[in-house]
Order: structure tokens, then C-alpha cells, then sequence
């Protein structure tokens, strides 16, 4: 029997309600397979906990998780907590010295999900964003001086270095190569920021030479976002530096029906400490509580979590039970324009997977 440890942290806002609706499809995963044991341990840190203590988690919290084979990860941000302190104190003090520099989001159009965009019924979006997670505009470096004054200044430095440039690139090339259309898009600003996205693009052309089955085109990342909308079909394996892949499947997202089915995996690939699993939508503090938020998106990312662990059956078969419910409009949350709440959502998708669905 196989046996997995993982850490589940709700956070903040809506981020403990899809969590629990997340780690309770996951247990029928695994009671519906057979195969595999998931032992889940709740993590109580978010804003909750710097209120109590001054941080977001304790000194140790890294070291904590490096026990557990992957983390089930909610939202953090409160509405009276500045968004630079829960983002740096919790999210990506667990990103970065885990060093998961692979933010995957994949993107499609659920079955019974309408897109906003005419003419779009679904197959003509289906796309995978690979995000740069650990370095580029989101490094920390950077800093403020007279404060106050007439005179202050501000600075954040986005910061990319060969290494962390080629292991995105070769993750994206990867990946692309792993589908069918073997179709990669590399997104760059090299005609304005003309060092660093650049250097980008030259390695971009340097690894592209290691997969000459992949096909491979680049697209400044305004140009990117008149491309998604007005041609989705030519899309579908893409990378992006951390900031413009950030901007960009928030956009995707929307464009495929709600943030609330939107998921993402922070992924480590060389496995040495465990990947997070986390749906895009954040806190969203304005439907807290009302047992109204998707659990979709983290449905959907419990299957990325499945995959990485290599319970491919169970993650098809709770991927199946997702679109089936979706597929009900009686089963759509307000996100999607329906009245169903979280737990009818997860009653449906639980029912689902404890039929013959394979």
C-alpha cells in the first residue's frame, strides 16, 4: 500500500473551505482506489497566526514541511494585513527555499462552462502556462531610502540568472514536447527591458536546439494578450517570467469561465523537497464564510497533486468526476452564474467519483 503525508494549510479567507472540500474528494480518491493511503496534517498559519505570534508561520515552517511528500495550500491575505506581508510571509517563504520554480496553471473549458469569449465552445482553449516561480520580478531585491521626504525612493530589481532561465525553459520545452501539439509560446519584454528578457530569449534559442520535435515561436507579452483572446486556438504550451505568467493566466482564467476553476501546482522537478498545490482564486474575504466559493479550482489542483505523486488513475478519475459535475448548471456556484454552495459541489463530486466513472 502505497502511503503519501501531506500538509494541508487553508489560510486565509475562502482558502480553509475549499481545502477541507479538497481534502474530503481526495480521501474518496483514495478509498475509491485502493492502492494509495493519504494522511493529511492541518497547518493553522495565515493571517490567524500572525496576528497571534507577528509572523505567518514559525521559524521552522520550512523545515516542517520538508516532511511531507506535498502541501495542499488555501489563500493568504486579509483585508486589514497589507498584501506584501502575507504574500511574502507565507506563500513565497515556502516557494523559494523550496525552490518549486515551476508554477504550473493549465487552462481549458470545463464541460458545461460557457467562456466570454464568442465562438469558443472549448477545444480551441487548451493551454498550460509555466511560470518562472523563483526569480524575475518577484526576487525581493530591492528597497526603499528616505522615507517621507521629497527625496524618497523605491526600487525593486527583477533579477534572472542563466541558471534559473535554462531549468524553466527546459521544464516549458519539456512539457510541450509531452503534448500533442508539441507547440510552445515563449512570452518576453526584450524590446524595452533589454538585458535581463533578452538574456531570456537567447536561452530560449539555446534550449530550443535540445527538442527539435517542439515548435516554438516568441510574442512580446502585450502583443500575448491580444493573441489569447483573438486567437486561443494558436495557443497552448506557454512560459512566461514570474510577473507576466502571473498577469497572464489570472487572464486565462477568465477567458476559460471563472478564477474559481482555476488551478496551479508549485512544482519542484528535481523532487528534493515536496511541490504545492494551490487554486489561483485567493482569499476572496467578500464570500468568505457564505458557503458559496468554488471548490473547483482546488479540486482540479488535487489532481495536479495526484499526478506529481504518480497516482495518474485516481487523478483521471477524480478529473472525470469534476466535469461531470460541472457539466450539471444545477451544480454551478455564482462564480459561474449558478446558486449551488460548496458543499453541494462537493457532495456531487464525492458521489461522482464513488461511481463507475473510469
Amino acid at each position: 500500500m502505497r502511503s503519501y503525508r501531506i500538509a494541508a494549510m487553508g489560510g486565509d479567507g475562502i482558502g480553509p473551505e475549499v481545502v477541507a472540500a479538497g481534502v474530503e474528494a481526495l480521501k474518496v480518491c483514495a478509498e475509491r482506489d485502493g492502492g494509495f493511503t493519504l494522511e493529511f496534517t492541518d497547518f493553522d498559519w495565515g493571517s490567524d497566526y500572525y496576528r497571534k505570534h507577528g509572523v505567518f508561520m514559525p521559524a521552522d515552517g520550512v523545515a516542517q514541511l520538508r516532511a511531507y511528500d506535498a502541501i495542499l495550500f488555501g489563500s493568504v491575505g486579509a483585508p486589514d494585513i497589507p498584501d506584501h506581508l502575507s504574500l511574502w510571509g507565507l506563500r513565497l517563504a515556502i516557494c523559494q527555499p523550496l525552490d518549486q520554480y515551476a508554477n504550473v496553471r493549465p487552462t481549458r473549458i470545463l464541460s458545461g462552462i460557457t467562456s466570454p469569449l464568442r465562438n469558443v465552445s472549448g477545444p480551441e482553449l487548451d493551454w498550460v502556462i509555466v511560470r518562472e516561480n523563483s526569480e524575475g520580478e518577484y526576487s525581493g531585491v530591492g528597497g526603499r531610502a528616505h522615507r517621507g521626504l521629497s527625496i524618497e525612493v523605491a526600487t525593486d530589481v527583477s533579477i534572472m540568472t542563466r541558471a534559473g532561465v535554462e531549468r524553466i525553459m527546459r521544464y516549458a520545452f519539456r512539457l510541450a514536447q509531452s503534448r500533442p501539439r508539441k507547440l510552445l509560446t515563449v512570452v518576453t519584454k526584450s524590446n524595452a527591458q533589454r538585458h535581463a528578457m533578452v538574456m531570456w530569449d537567447e536561452v530560449a534559442v539555446e534550449v530550443a536546439g535540445e527538442f527539435p520535435d517542439v515548435t516554438w515561436d516568441k510574442m512580446l507579452v502585450d502583443a500575448m494578450t491580444m493573441r489569447m483572446v483573438l486567437r486561443p486556438q494558436s495557443l497552448d504550451t506557454i512560459v512566461a517570467s514570474n510577473l507576466h505568467a502571473d498577469i497572464l493566466s489570472d487572464l486565462a482564467a477568465a477567458l476559460a469561465g471563472s478564477l474559481g476553476i482555476a488551478p496551479t501546482a508549485n512544482i519542484n522537478p528535481e523532487r528534493d523537497a515536496p511541490s504545492m498545490f494551490e487554486p489561483i482564486h485567493g482569499s476572496a474575504f467578500d464570500i468568505a464564510g457564505k458557503g458559496i466559493a468554488n471548490p473547483i479550482a482546488t479540486f482540479w489542483t488535487a489532481v495536479m497533486m495526484l499526478e506529481h505523486l504518480g497516482e495518474a488513475p485516481a487523478a483521471a478519475r477524480l478529473m472525470k468526476a469534476v466535469e461531470r459535475v460541472t457539466a450539471d448548471p444545477a451544480l454551478h456556484t455564482p462564480d459561474l452564474g449558478g446558486r449551488a454552495t460548496t458543499r453541494q459541489v462537493t457532495g456531487a463530486v464525492c458521489a461522482a467519483l464513488r461511481q463507475a466513472n473510469d
